[in-house]
């Protein structure tokens, strides 16, 4: 009779003795996924290097879709930026680029978020408090003024009025002499996720998605430096998913773009290398580093199996990242520092291609210039003493990390087939799924919050000493008050006769199908508001309605 050979476990257990401290039972990452207190070859069992690895640069890019990652070029350094008015933003943009930062991200105010105008009186008490107030491409010129839009490239954080913002850009790049070609950035513009986590949604998901496709159609045969969508995992985590649900969920987002591109006509090679992703950087530092690996390993196959997609860079997940606004706490706001750091180091291990640091102090209020500053040298620190540049990939071969972007892969899969047998990603936001996943997840972290099963520094443990109170950055009624008066002699100085049939123009395109980027275009050269646009198309769109799901 054979007998069974001891696991590694088993061996190690055994060799670990009586009368020591047992290892911890039950530990999970932060969303829960299992852990066992040491990893082994044999939970790589049947692993396969090439199929599972293979050369950064090189299908299916799990160590990064350039073959010398940060050893030729260092991530993108891009601070999330903007608030009150558009002159003072420029000045702290010019700021920003003076000590060392490499892209601009605008952080507009929720008035221009929700499409709606300074002078609306529904955005009362709320310009430029959150970021930015842009009203008008007057506003737009004024923000990049003094600033070579060719030699930087811009990232935009704005959805359902995306394609105005979009346009307000490239008719600033066209005062300069650029042609929308010469034109580098990234336009948020994933309006899936509105419907899923954020809830800056509009218009009904139909006329939504259409203005998503005509802004990749536009930049797919316009402007080959722009990334038309960055398909968005930040909001949903910060809604309080787990990291499985962040993957899957973004990752379904994406395949629905690549299906509504491919319905306009779009062959998937002509755009989808354009496509850009964005990812929020927790604070379970292995977890997050396996997150990032799965994603462009997943996204790869995806695109080369179920698109048929044929250029290897229709292939490369390209990403952006975010440390995570939810693990800032306002106790102790001091410890969001490191928070910060370890983030953003989970996030060069796992390949970011671009990195935004969060302000200590941004859980209070906009952050302070010095508060940005130390965010901004934390990626220069992690940049230029670390060393976790010169090595790509250096955890590769973990038998813990690679079980982990394993479990990660799996996980999202099982996402994957749940939501096409709930008719795909519309279905599901209709029915509320994705809504109701991510609302127990939410609860089963603060479960365990309060239970104390899950430790915060400041917050249910080490709680003494908060540590002297730290300034924050005020945005006082005189910023609306000014940013009102400006709009009003804009709205009494421009050509109201051209303004008014460039809207006209615009209606008669959305009833139509044509696509909506150059009678936009028209109207912001006209000087038309954000507000008016978006009124123009509420008549032919309608606004969206959430139903109540809970």
């Amino acid at each position: 009779m054979a007998v069974r050979r001891k696991t590694a476990h088993e061996e190690w257990a055994a060799r670990y003795g009586g009368g020591k401290r047992p290892p911890k039972e039950g530990a999970t990452t932060i969303s829960g996924v299992p852990l066992q207190p040491l990893y082994t070859p044999q939970d790589l069992a049947g692993w396969s290097y090439d199929e599972k690895l293979g050369y950064p640069g090189e299908f299916p890019y799990t160590r990064g879709v350039y073959p010398s990652m940060y050893r030729g070029q260092l991530w993108t350094i891009r601070q999330f930026a903007g608030y009150g008015t558009a002159e003072e933003t420029n000045r702290r943009y010019k700021f920003l680029l003076s000590q060392g930062q490499a892209g601009l991200s605008v952080a507009f105010d929720m008035p221009t978020l929700m499409g709606y105008d300074s002078d609306d009186p529904i955005s009362a008490g709320e310009v430029g408090h959150c970021g930015v107030a842009i009203d008008s491409l007057e506003d737009m010129e004024t923000l990049f003024d003094g600033i070579r839009l060719d030699q930087i490239t811009t990232s935009m954080t704005i959805n359902s009025p995306a394609a105005i913002l979009y346009a307000m850009y490239i008719a600033v790049g066209e005062k300069e002499g650029l042609s929308p070609a010469q034109l580098g950035g990234t336009l948020q513009n994933d309006i899936l996720k509105e419907y899923i986590a954020q809830k800056e949604y509009i218009f009904p998901p139909e006329p939504s998605m259409r203005l998503v496709v005509d802004t990749i159609v536009f930049a797919a045969r316009n402007m080959p430096r722009w990334n038309a969508v960055s398909i968005s995992g930040y909001h949903i985590r910060e809604a309080g998913s787990t990291a499985v649900q962040e993957l899957a969920f973004t990752l379904a987002d994406g395949m629905a773009y690549v299906e509504a591109s491919i319905e306009a006509g779009l062959p998937v090679d002509e755009f989808a290398p354009r496509l850009s992703f964005f990812f929020d950087s927790h604070i379970d530092f292995f977890e997050e580093i396996a997150k990032f690996r799965a994603a462009r390993r997943l996204w790869a196959r995806i695109m080369r199996d179920k698109y048929g997609a044929r250029d290897p860079k229709s292939w490369m997940l390209r990403f952006h990242t975010q440390t995570a606004g939810v693990s800032l706490t306002r106790q102790q706001v001091e410890n969001n520092i490191s928070r910060t750091a370890y983030e953003a180091m989970a996030a060069v291990l796992g390949g970011t291609n671009s990195l935004h640091t969060n302000s200590m102090d941004e859980v209070l209020a906009l952050p302070t210039e010095r508060a940005a500053q130390i965010a901004l040298r934390t990626q220069q620190v992690l940049a230029h003493e670390t060393g976790v540049t010169n090595t790509i990939d250096p955890l590769a071969g973990s038998y813990f990390l690679e079980q982990l972007t394993d479990e990660m892969e799996r996980g999202a899969q099982q996402y994957f087939d749940r939501i096409d047998q709930q008719g795909g990603v519309l279905r599901c936001i209709e029915s509320g799924f994705f809504q109701r996943e991510i609302a127990d997840a939410a609860f089963e972290f603060e479960r365990k919050l309060e239970a104390n099963e899950r430790i915060i520094v400041g917050v249910n443990a080490y709680k003494e000493g908060e540590g002297a109170p730290v300034p924050t950055l005020k945005i006082g009624p005189e910023t609306e008050r000014g940013q009102v008066a400006r709009l009003a002699a804009l709205k009494a100085r421009r050509d109201n006769t051209s303004a008014r049939n460039r809207l006209e123009d615009l209606k008669r395109a959305a009833r139509g199908r044509d696509n909506l980027m150059p009678p936009l275009l028209n109207c912001v050269k006209a000087y038309v508001t954000e507000g008016e646009i978006m009124a123009a198309l509420k008549e032919v769109f309608g606004v969206y309605r959430e139903p109540i799901l809970f």
